[in-house]
């Protein structure tokens, strides 16, 4: 029996043929047909506020950050109890003297200082942090139905006007209308405390300030919240399913949509 050999010059008509197919589908040396969850580029930053680095909170930041390194993305985390950042908004954020001798009003301190460049180097580096990425995740316990001291002080030192919005320029011309944000918390009720006729209300409702009127009103993108309840009343394979599962959705993140952060996503059934 015969077999057929192409040769050298067959091998290379082949080739060449496989090549012009690839790229006639567009898909020749694209990251996404090879490795279809690798995103060299991406540029992520963790705001992360829990004291203990071995806390659900912790496994969180931990999950995401090496899921996220695996797929390509620049992962920074400010890491903020470590970091020891100030929560407290004092005339200590601007260099040199006040705009207004008579009448201290910190936003408009903050909005002068910003434009003259003369904000404390600690909010200088956060807002640069932001500039550079495309999704910013803050991971936190909830405290009384918000966010703790610390991350509080974040949002009110770097989200300055100026610099995240301005009047006129917020919500959908907010000045972070190209980034996403993405709130990953735990709890300490059970997700049944938070349906719509319990006390504490649909946990829709709590969300409101944070996602629409403080990240949304500087222009983010919000995408859905991931909520970890109670971990601390589960079992420890519920706790790693929780971790397992917050690192699944990251695997497909940059294909989600964001929500329509609108009164009727929190507020109508």
């Amino acid at each position: 029996m015969k077999y057929f050999n192409p040769g050298l010059t067959g091998l290379i008509c082949i080739f060449m043929s496989w090549l012009f197919l690839l790229n006639h589908e567009k898909l020749i040396f694209k990251e996404d047909f090879f490795f279809p969850f690798y995103n060299p580029g991406k540029r992520v930053l963790i705001v992360y506020a829990h004291q203990m680095p071995t806390s659900m909170n912790g496994s969180l930041k931990d999950a995401a950050v090496t899921e996220l390194s695996n797929q390509g993305c620049q992962v920074t985390v400010s890491d903020l109890y470590s970091m020891n950042f100030e929560p407290r908004a004092t005339r200590q954020d601007f260099l040199g003297a006040s705009s207004n001798s008579e009448f201290f009003n910190y936003a408009e301190e903050a909005h002068e200082a910003y434009k003259k460049g003369c904000l404390s180097k600690d909010v200088v580096e956060e807002q640069k942090k932001i500039q550079e990425a495309d999704l910013v995740i803050f991971q936190f316990p909830m405290y009384w139905l918000s966010v703790p001291a610390i991350l509080k002080g974040w949002l009110d030192r770097v989200l300055c006007k100026g610099f995240a919005f301005d009047i006129p320029g917020y919500f959908d011309k907010g000045f972070l209308k190209d980034k996403s944000a993405l709130l990953s918390f735990t709890t300490g009720g059970t997700a049944e405390k938070y349906f719509q006729k319990e006390l504490r209300g649909d946990i829709k409702y709590i969300l409101w300030p944070l996602q629409h009127g403080v990240l949304h009103f500087c222009g983010f993108q919000i995408l859905r919240p991931q909520i970890n309840f109670a971990p601390e009343h589960a079992s420890e394979s519920k706790r790693k399913e929780m971790v397992a599962s917050w690192a699944r959705r990251l695997e497909t993140i940059w294909d989600e949509k964001p929500i329509n952060c609108t009164s009727s996503w929190y507020f109508e059934k």
